[in-house]
């Protein structure tokens, strides 16, 4: 029984460090995807025209696309609802833009298409300059207060594990946005943030059970606390997020388009998340050399002083 025991922590232990491996890894391939690539800013930053439609005849997206793109000289995005008759037409803003409500009608004659106009806006450069500005605040504001929180809750290099994690996920997720080519919109930025405090949760819930069993046990190795820890933590981390992404997938099929890359985002940055906690978040803190005696050596010091 000893035995079956032991290989099962030599196992969890290889898989962390083998996980924390794949995790450094698939950090290098996102930031050379955001480096090659970029992000495939929306609307809601670079500025341009949103025109929305229906057409009484349902259309396949190839078809639609072949068709505005021999009418419209400008690149744009196309997307539609599943039934192919609710569309909308993503325009860069640039001096070749045409307006929807001037293309629309004569688009509309030329095709022989049944057209009903439905919404055509306009975002200005500018105010996607300072969604920019105040979305990548958000994300340093955000940052900032949980480095603080850490540093206050954690040994530093527990506070450690848990930053690296959440700049992992954050990463991760950037990088399939990158590499992929989807678009980078308000709704995304948003979901960054969730993921944000989705990976400080998992951290959190880790790093708080390898504190209490270091305290309590301070004879184990470390090895063999971080594993524990992670055994008792694992059920409620899995079945949170299997709960959570259910929801997310949901959202995903159901909601439509406009949530299509939100749900993309959340549903990456939880099962990164799910892993980081077991992959980063608990192993880098023994890589730093965090040993098990650490808060019984505090104790004593404490009793030490005169």
């Amino acid at each position: 029984m000893k035995t079956v025991i032991q290989k099962r922590a030599a196992f969890l232990s290889q898989f962390r460090i083998l996980g924390f491996y794949c995790a450094t890894a698939f950090i290098v391939l996102s930031l050379t995807g955001l480096l090659i690539n970029g992000l495939n800013l929306g609307l809601d930053f670079t500025g341009g025209y949103l025109t929305e439609f229906t057409t009484e005849q349902s259309l396949s997206q190839q078809k639609m696309n072949t068709l505005l793109t021999a009418y419209l000289p400008e690149a744009f995005e196309l997307s539609s609802s599943q039934n192919g008759t609710n569309w909308s037409v993503q325009q860069v803003d640039n001096a070749t833009s045409l307006q929807g409500k001037t293309w629309l009608s004569e688009f509309s004659a030329q095709s022989g298409l049944i057209i009903t106009p439905y919404d055509a806006i306009y975002i200005g450069s500018q105010v996607g300059e300072e969604l920019i500005n105040q979305g990548g605040l958000a994300l340093l504001t955000a940052v900032i207060i949980i480095l603080m929180y850490l540093s206050f809750r954690f040994e530093w290099r527990l506070a450690a594990g848990s930053v690296i994690a959440l700049f992992h996920d954050v990463i991760i997720v950037l990088g399939v946005f990158a590499w992929f080519d989807i678009s980078f919109d308000l709704t995304i930025l948003a979901s960054l943030l969730a993921i944000i405090g989705y990976s400080l949760n998992d951290s959190i819930i880790v790093g708080d059970r390898v504190r209490e069993i270091m305290k309590a046990c301070p004879d184990k190795d470390i090895d063999a606390v971080i594993n524990l820890a992670i055994k008792s933590t694992i059920v409620r981390t899995l079945i949170t997020s299997g709960t959570t992404l259910a929801t997310i997938l949901a959202i995903w099929v159901f909601a439509g388009e406009s949530l299509a890359g939100f749900s993309i985002a959340l549903f990456i940055g939880v099962l990164v998340g799910t892993f980081s906690s077991v992959a980063i978040s608990a192993t880098v803190p023994q890589l730093l050399g965090l040993r098990s005696d650490y808060y019984h050596k505090k104790d004593e010091e404490v009793c030490d002083l005169p």
